[in-house]
């Protein structure tokens, strides 16, 4: 198993990706860490669930402590928690902008800036930011989703380079998928999946597992001279 021994944190565990993510790793022999801000119940052994706002400092910080306390290290940090709130640059509110860079942004900012040194400390460790396709070609409605997932790919760069300055291993990267059939993506028509379909080259929607699968070789040993890179996971989607 690749993740034996490995405590792993997921934000945004509660469903579609994040959760395929805590359901992977938990099989890969991992101790996971889903964190969201709904209650959580898995089938699988190993996972725990987490409430925590990721946007309060105060909590994220009661949280790694909580974490390191009582498993003793952090070894992965999956940050996938992120929200959409959409609308033309010309109709979106201060408020909706506001919100999901909160969210997306400071979010992550939040509880990579309190996990990161005790990666350091241990020497060791592996970052991964989930980005989108949105954030890599931007798209029509989505000024504000589409900041913060370039803005996610960029913090994974630079903080790749942070990390590592006095020889530590500690790796970062970020995902970014393409349109992916979650529960959020099934109640959208198929006049509006449709012409995503066709600007795919597998003709598809991707797959929940097949998400999970790439983060999984970016939190592994099998990834380990792989650092700063954003790997795109779309079936060759060009928006």
């Amino acid at each position: 198993m690749r993740l034996q021994g490995k405590v792993a944190i997921v934000t945004g565990g509660a469903q579609g990706i994040g959760r395929s993510i805590c359901e992977t790793f938990a099989r890969e022999g991992a101790k996971v860490v889903a964190v969201d801000l709904s209650d959580m119940t898995y089938d699988c052994e190993g996972v725990k669930g987490y409430k925590l706002n990721v946007t309060n400092r105060t909590e994220v910080e009661h949280f790694a402590n909580d974490i390191v306390s009582e498993y003793g290290h952090i070894d992965i940090l999956v940050n996938n928690a992120g929200i959409t709130r959409d609308a033309l640059i010309g109709k979106m509110t201060e408020e909706m902008w506001d919100l999901v860079i909160d969210v997306n942004l400071k979010g992550v900012f939040n509880i990579t800036q309190v996990v990161a040194p005790h990666m350091i400390e241990q020497k060791q460790g592996s970052i991964i930011n989930i980005a989108s396709v949105v954030g890599e070609y931007g798209n029509v409605g989505q000024t504000n989703y589409a900041a913060t997932k370039a803005g996610v790919i960029a913090m994974a760069k630079t903080w790749a380079k942070e990390f590592s300055r006095k020889g530590e291993a500690v790796r970062v990267n970020s995902v970014a998928p393409g349109y992916v059939n979650t529960e959020m993506m099934k109640t959208v028509p198929d006049k509006v999946l449709d012409p995503i379909r066709q600007k795919t080259m597998l003709g598809r929607l991707g797959e929940p597992q097949e998400i999970a699968n790439a983060v999984l070789f970016l939190a592994s040993d099998d990834s380990s001279f792989i650092t700063g890179h954003n790997l795109s996971v779309n079936g060759g989607l060009r928006l």
